[in-house]
């Protein structure tokens, strides 16, 4: 499988739009998701960590799954992470692990993945009952918040009442929206929402 963040991966942390969503998407789950030292957590497409890191001191075991092994070359780097964070590279998708968590984070990695019905079944799969969830991405827009050619950009945002269906038809439940953040570029104005959900028991 091609590494399509190879060289995204060694600047990333530096770019402001990155960690602007970052530490806003990240203060979102915290506000939004009782998060608590017995708890199992999955960062999926966790990338070089900027969401791991404000979730992992609160919790006790934190899993980091992303298929850039760049981004967590990056990750696993970082000082303040090392004996925190587990890294994960696979494709759950089509190699599931073979653990549940007790919630599932996720910033910016839905629009990513070409099957998102899948990627829903996959998460409720992965997690306990009653597990949360909590997935940051785009609102709908317009298909220039990526450049033309950018390769691996499968969705143009999500509509929050279909994604609430999705999500609903997978079993989950207590399904809420905020708007994390907006990005704010080239006279344009990008929402990002954060969804949160908890699986049926």
């Amino acid at each position: 499988m091609t590494d399509l963040f190879a060289e995204k991966a060694e600047d990333w942390d530096r770019r402001d739009v990155v960690r602007a969503l970052s530490e806003a998407i990240g203060s979102a789950m915290v506000e939004q998701v009782p998060f608590a030292a017995d708890m199992a957590v999955m960062d999926f497409g966790a990338g070089t960590g900027l969401i791991t890191a404000q979730v992992a001191p609160r919790v006790g075991q934190m899993v980091g799954v992303d298929t850039s092994p760049a981004m967590l070359e990056k990750l696993a780097a970082k000082s303040e992470l090392q004996g925190r964070v587990e890294t994960v590279c696979q494709d759950i998708l089509e190699q599931p692990l073979a653990r549940t968590f007790d919630a599932i984070v996720s910033a910016m990695a839905l629009h990513h993945v070409e099957d998102t019905d899948r990627l829903i079944a996959t998460f409720a799969r992965h997690l306990k009952p009653e597990g949360w969830l909590a997935l940051a991405d785009l609102d709908t827009e317009d298909g220039t918040f990526h450049p033309e050619d950018v390769e691996g950009v499968f969705h143009h945002g999500f509509d929050r009442d279909e994604l609430a269906e999705r999500l609903s038809s997978q079993g989950f439940t207590n399904i809420r929206f905020t708007t994390a953040h907006e990005v704010h570029r080239d006279g344009k104005t990008y929402p990002v929402f954060l969804v949160t959900a908890r699986k049926s028991d």
